[in-house]
């Protein structure tokens, strides 16, 4: 069975925006089965609400790799709190556990249970920014990864893509998932 990568859009996106469709060829090439879901109630509608059509919506199990964007990241924390199975990669990029900002965050959820995430990912990345317009920043990626561990990476590169920050490539993500 091949390892299967989902890719999940932020706030307003979808999957023909940014990088993601170069990041799916990359690893379509490589051999991985590729999904870039378009959710429009990403960051919309409660995470409650959003949860239970992601989980019935896809497969899930030892070999899935979870890359999410901004919104998308911090809906991953969610999906990995109410796996039932341990995933072998999870990278957030711009994500964040609390508010960056001062706009409602219905992705968000009030509390997490760090230890049920943790126990469901083998492998997590956080890529955050120095200089994030959102507030998606390096602060957000570090108290993620002083929760759970795993790698953070910090880099000054805006929001990794945006409507007015062109990010066609990504090659930071397709060296990463393994």
């Amino acid at each position: 069975m091949r390892s299967n990568v989902i890719i999940f859009h932020g706030t307003g996106g979808n999957p023909e925006i940014l990088w993601f469709p170069w990041l799916g060829e990359r690893l379509a090439q490589r051999g991985y089965a590729v999904e870039i879901p378009h959710y429009p109630g990403m960051n919309a509608e409660p995470v409650a609400t959003l949860l239970p059509k992601v989980l019935s919506g896809h497969h899930f199990d030892e070999r899935t790799v979870l890359v999410g964007h901004s919104g998308g990241a911090a809906f991953l924390l969610a999906l990995l709190e109410n796996l039932q199975v341990t995933v072998a990669q999870a990278i957030l990029v711009a994500g964040y556990s609390t508010p960056p900002n001062a706009s409602d965050e219905p992705v968000l959820q009030a509390s997490y249970d760090w230890a049920a995430i943790r126990s469901h990912v083998r492998d997590i990345y956080f890529i955050n920014s120095t200089q994030d317009p959102y507030g998606c920043d390096a602060a957000q990626g570090r108290i993620m990864f002083e929760r759970l561990g795993g790698t953070q990476i910090i880099r000054d590169d805006g929001h990794f893509g945006d409507y007015n920050q062109q990010y066609d490539t990504f090659e930071l993500l397709d060296r990463l998932i393994d």
